[in-house]
């Protein structure tokens, strides 16, 4: 039996990844879980699970949440979220926070010894040289949960990484993969959250739209594998059931399918070593009998060429890459930008900051700070 935390609960990875619980109750016990802000969400799953710990972050929401469960471990704020992410009792921990706010939270986990299940890759992101140096040092496993670095994970297992020649992250394209470029000035907000393939939230959404979140997620790999960027290719896969392959010096590839489905990815994230069953994901010779290859077209999805440009320059770039796009995300969505100024701002605030070379978690936080002012200040009134 492990004990499991979740931080974001109530978000798309946490709700998925307490029904994997559900599925396997003699597996997995809650120890906690958190939420951001969504509190009638985190009453009806501490009702279900009862797991030892709650933490509300928005405190105006502690009363009610207080008020409508029987515990007495209610724990409020940041200073509750630290807490939980130092509780020394349990196995592996579910960092599913969506955004660069989820650094801290990483970086804790990993600081209190225990093993960290991670969803959030703006922590790798923003900070890779800190989490995987620290990672190291305290003997900590790191579990991706991104189904694209779970798939190059699983075909990992029981190679040399000498002898990778390269790896190849798969992306659907997302809604706009057919879609002439000078049409996406035209964008509207509901037709970037209406993904083809998969359901996620709305900022990993739109992140899938603009492609941006390949992006992070070839800077994961080059942390999490230690894969240097020019050994990474990305391609156009619109099924989604190859999640990614991994490419050997004798010629031969790797590569893992299924079902696009976040349970798979999350569940072995949790279980490893051990595979548990998936009763509705099974092996669908229609689903599988076209799977299309494409190369990605960079003057289309500029966030993906943003995001080689930050690690290849390394130093502060992928911080204010990763922050900057979130807030531009966020301005879409409220339908205060169009859809083709997310790059736009993004690769603004990365020409105009004062770059670090090797920026600590206090530079990151200060970063952090100027690109929220910068953005605020040009773009919010």
């Amino acid at each position: 039996m492990k004990n499991i935390g979740i931080l974001g609960s109530t978000g798309s990875v946490g709700k998925q990844a307490l029904e994997v619980v559900r599925n396997h109750k003699d597996k997995f016990k809650i120890k906690f879980i958190a939420a951001r802000s969504s509190v009638d969400e985190l009453i009806k799953q501490s009702r279900e699970f009862n797991p030892e710990y709650i933490c509300i972050y928005d405190k105006s929401k502690y009363d009610q949440l207080k008020n409508n469960i029987n515990t007495e471990n209610i724990l409020v704020g940041h200073d509750g979220l630290m807490e939980l992410c130092q509780l020394s009792s349990t196995d592996v921990i579910l960092n599913a926070i969506v955004g660069y706010n989820g650094l801290e939270p990483t970086l804790k986990i990993i600081e209190s010894g225990i093993d960290i299940a991670l969803s959030n890759k703006e922590s790798i992101v923003q900070a890779g040289h800190l989490v995987i140096k620290l990672a190291k040092s305290k003997d900590v496993n790191i579990f991706p949960v991104d189904s694209e670095h779970s798939a190059l994970w699983q075909c990992m297992v029981g190679e040399e990484k000498k002898n990778i020649r390269k790896i190849i992250l798969t992306a659907s394209g997302g809604p706009f993969r057919s879609l002439e470029a000078h049409k996406f000035l035209d964008i509207t907000v509901k037709q970037a959250l209406n993904h083809p393939n998969w359901d996620m939230g709305p900022k990993i959404t739109i992140d899938s739209a603009t492609m941006m979140n390949k992006g992070f997620e070839m800077i994961e790999a080059y942390w999490l594998f230690n894969i240097n960027a020019k050994n990474i290719e990305i391609v156009v896969h619109p099924q989604s059931i190859i999640h990614s392959m991994v490419e050997y010096i004798d010629g031969s590839i790797k590569a893992q399918l299924s079902n696009p489905d976040m349970r798979l990815p999350i569940q072995y994230a949790l279980s490893y070593p051990d595979r548990y069953e998936l009763n509705n994901l099974k092996f669908d010779v229609e689903k599988f009998s076209k799977l299309d290859i494409q190369p990605i077209n960079l003057n289309k999805f500029k966030c993906v060429k943003l995001a080689f440009d930050a690690i290849n320059s390394k130093k502060s770039y992928p911080v204010v890459l990763n922050v900057s796009n979130d807030l531009a995300v966020e301005l879409f969505l409220k339908e205060k930008i169009s859809f083709t100024q997310i790059p736009e701002i993004i690769e603004e605030c990365m020409n105009n900051h004062n770059c670090i070379d090797s920026p600590t978690l206090s530079d990151i936080l200060s970063l952090t700070k100027w690109t929220e002012n910068y953005i605020n200040n040009k773009y919010s009134s």
